[in-house]
């Protein structure tokens, strides 16, 4: 995979990072209003409830991006491959940041950043997705699987890594198109679309780096 398709996909990440950061005090602003006491109802229509798809993304896809956070360091640390390590580093920034972001919109919401329902049941799927060593959400990866990616080096631990973010991105992205139908506040909604956007050019770069490896994603 050339650096070219690469620093390509960085950049991709690095708009939604831009984006999100006018989004973080376009949400501010929005939240510091709803105290204003101006009665016309506006500030309580833009503050989500929580049991809301704004407040379940936000809490959900927190929990996803801090587990493709942890793959990407535990990848960067175990290869000296130059391009896996550029991609893990810019998808751990990206996700990181963007993390960040999810649980600050819930601390100005005032809304909890845990739930009792079960993962995605904004999505109107929360009694259909079984939480299984740890995978909690569509193309998490097992604690199995984690502790196996600890333990590879080298091509195995590349290879090993760009599958699992596969799966990974597959299900953030499914999980971001649902907010990007059913969520309610304009911002997190083009948030949503700028991660769809990025994850899926981050899968040509990835696709390409599995084949040059001669592996294929997992089934």
């Amino acid at each position: 995979m050339s650096r070219r398709a690469i620093g390509w996909a960085a950049g991709a990440a690095a708009a939604v990072l831009v984006a999100a950061g006018a989004v973080t005090y376009a949400v501010a602003d929005s939240g510091s209003g709803s105290g204003s006491g101006s009665g016309d109802g506006r500030a309580a229509q833009r503050t989500p409830s929580a049991d809301s798809a704004d407040a379940g993304f936000a809490r959900d896809m927190a929990v996803h991006h801090q587990q493709a956070v942890e793959m990407s360091y535990i990848v960067r640390d175990h290869t000296k491959n130059e391009d896996v390590r550029r991609l893990a580093y810019d998808i751990a920034q990206t996700q990181a940041n963007q993390r960040g972001m999810l649980l600050g919109w819930l601390d100005l919401w005032g809304l909890p950043k845990v739930s009792a329902d079960p993962p995605m049941t904004w999505m109107g799927m929360g009694g259909m997705v079984t939480a299984k060593d740890g995978s909690l959400m569509p193309g998490m990866a097992t604690n199995t699987q984690m502790k196996k990616l600890a333990t590879l080096n080298g091509k195995q631990a590349e290879i090993f890594y760009l599958q699992l973010m596969t799966n990974h991105h597959k299900g953030g992205i499914h999980m971001a198109e649902g907010c990007v139908a059913k969520c309610t506040v304009g911002v997190e909604k083009r948030l949503a679309q700028g991660m769809v956007d990025a994850q899926q050019s981050e899968l040509q770069v990835m696709a390409g780096m599995l084949k040059e490896r001669g592996a294929e994603p997992l089934s």
